[in-house]
């Protein structure tokens, strides 16, 4: 449905967008993720044809947006990060105003109420636009996008500035989109694709860092690998018995105290499952395991794991001290550094077959 290929977009000496390419299936909702400046509004902006690109090309459902983009504008629906909206007209006046603007042919009175059900602001279809809360000005937002019911919307940060249930709201919506919409979502915000995206993209620096499924992703972050265990007895003997026992790959203790009983962090080898084991190490020392909690990845560490490879910093000095500082000094990081560099070369995989095949097809013609 969504096609770019090797688009760059320069601003004098300034590449914002370097040499890009993806595709984005019909009915899939993909997660747009990375750091300000990264490249993705541009990026959104060339897609909607509110810029032109240095090179490359982008199409929408086999349109290309630069050769006929009223005919590729007619299969979008956008929400910038700033909705258009206008705050003196009510949401009905805004409504019908847009479906005019768009030349829609169905019929209004039907569609606009369908789209008002949908984005739920029926309740205030009447009230000036100016005096809604900003969780009903992204809705009404959202429901200019759908007008004419376009194969493709494209949200540009649409949670920014909400609060946390009108976030999971918005989310929900989007989600909602999915089933009858191809959906792209621009965010600096991890969670947010991993909650509602069928696939995460991660752009920094104007280049294509990560490209990976979200199942994919958040099978990695998923795992049992890493906890949180409550256990009895002296803390230096149960320390020193942990950092020596085979399959456990790291240890430390923790701050927590409960009476006699100190939580530690354990980490286990890949491919290991270390909570039987352990429990019987432990039961031989007769030191009671109060509790054992499963932690999950670090999503923040991950992202960040990614981003500072992609600008090669991954120094041991530059990355361990930001991670640390994210991670209240724990050495935790391990997993998220295997993922993050995963997701990096696989990007980097992609990239040359994208750059390979592109030569081939200069050499055909």
């Amino acid at each position: 449905m969504i096609k770019i290929e090797h688009l760059v977009k320069n601003y004098g000496s300034n590449c914002a967008v370097d040499d890009i390419s993806f595709e984005v299936e019909s009915g899939e909702i993909v997660g747009f993720l990375g750091p300000n400046g990264a490249g993705k509004s541009t990026t959104m902006n060339i897609l909607t044809g509110y810029l032109s690109s240095t090179s490359g090309k982008a199409s929408i459902a086999g349109i290309d947006i630069l050769r006929d983009p009223i005919g590729a504008k007619k299969l979008i629906g956008y929400l910038p990060e700033q909705p258009p909206l206008y705050l003196d007209m009510t949401v009905e006046e805004y409504l019908k105003f847009i479906f005019d603007l768009k030349g829609c042919r169905l019929d209004r009175k039907a569609h606009l109420a369908e789209v008002c059900e949908t984005v739920k602001i029926k309740d205030v279809y009447h009230k000036v636009i100016r005096t809604l809360s900003k969780g009903y000005r992204q809705r009404v937002g959202i429901a200019q996008a759908l007008i004419g019911k376009p194969k493709v919307i494209i949200f540009d940060e649409p949670t920014v500035g909400l609060d946390p249930k009108q976030i999971i709201e918005i989310r929900n919506l989007i989600r909602g989109l999915g089933k009858d919409h191809t959906v792209i979502l621009s965010t600096h915000i991890l969670q947010e694709v991993q909650a509602v995206c069928d696939r995460i993209i991660i752009i920094n620096k104007g280049k294509i860092v990560a490209n990976e499924k979200t199942e994919n992703i958040s099978h990695m972050v998923d795992n049992n690998r890493r906890f949180n265990v409550k256990i009895a007895g002296p803390q230096k003997e149960i320390l020193a018995m942990l950092k020596g026992m085979t399959g456990i790959a790291y240890a430390e203790a923790l701050a927590e105290r409960d009476g006699d009983a100190y939580t530690y962090m354990i980490e286990s080898d890949f491919g290991v499952d270390i909570r039987k084991k352990l429990f019987y190490q432990l039961a031989e020392r007769n030191w009671p395991l109060i509790g054992m909690e499963a932690l999950g990845m670090n999503l923040e560490d991950i992202f960040i794991t990614v981003v500072d490879k992609s600008e090669e910093y991954r120094t041991a000095g530059n990355l361990q001290n930001r991670i640390k500082r994210r991670t209240r000094g724990q050495d935790k990081s391990a997993l998220e550094r295997e993922v993050g560099a995963s997701l990096y070369e696989e990007a980097q995989r992609q990239r040359s077959e994208s750059s390979l095949s592109a030569a081939s097809d200069e050499d055909d013609e």
